[in-house]
C-alpha cells in the first residue's frame, strides 16, 4: 500500500478519479475505507498515519470549536458546498503538515517547496 500522504497528494490532483466525485464527504469516506483496509490486513501503523491521527483535533483548535463533528465536516460547514470544502482540506492539510515539520515526512527528510502544488 502507498503511504497515506502520498495518496492524498494523488487525490489532489484527481479527486473525481480516486473519490468519483470532487467531494470532502467522499474524501473522508475513502481515507476512513483506507483505515480500514489497514486493519483488515494486519498492517501496522505508519509514522504518517499516525501523525494523520492528530488532524482531527487540529482542526478543531485551527477553527477554535469543540464539537465532536468530524474533520470532515467541520471544513465543510466553513465552506460553501463539498467542492470548495475538498479545497479547503488540501489547503488546510498542507498547513497542518508544516505546523511541526511532519512536512519533511513526504519527502524522506528533505523538505520540498512544491510538495501540495
Amino acid at each position: 500500500m502507498q503511504d497515506l500522504y502520498t495518496l492524498i497528494k494523488k487525490i489532489k490532483k484527481a479527486p473525481s478519479m480516486y473519490l468519483g466525485q470532487h467531494s470532502i464527504i467522499c474524501l473522508q469516506a475513502f481515507l476512513s475505507g483506507y483505515s480500514v483496509a489497514k486493519h483488515e490486513l494486519g498492517e501496522q501503523s505508519t509514522e504518517q498515519e499516525q501523525d494523520f491521527r492528530e488532524f482531527p483535533e487540529w482542526i478543531r483548535k485551527r477553527f477554535n470549536i469543540q464539537t465532536s463533528q468530524s474533520w470532515a465536516s467541520v471544513i465543510l460547514f466553513y465552506s460553501e458546498d463539498e467542492r470548495k470544502a475538498l479545497d479547503k482540506f488540501f489547503q488546510l492539510f498542507e498547513e497542518f503538515l508544516i505546523r511541526n515539520g511532519s512536512l519533511e515526512i513526504l519527502s524522506g527528510g528533505e523538505l520540498e517547496s512544491d510538495v501540495f502544488p
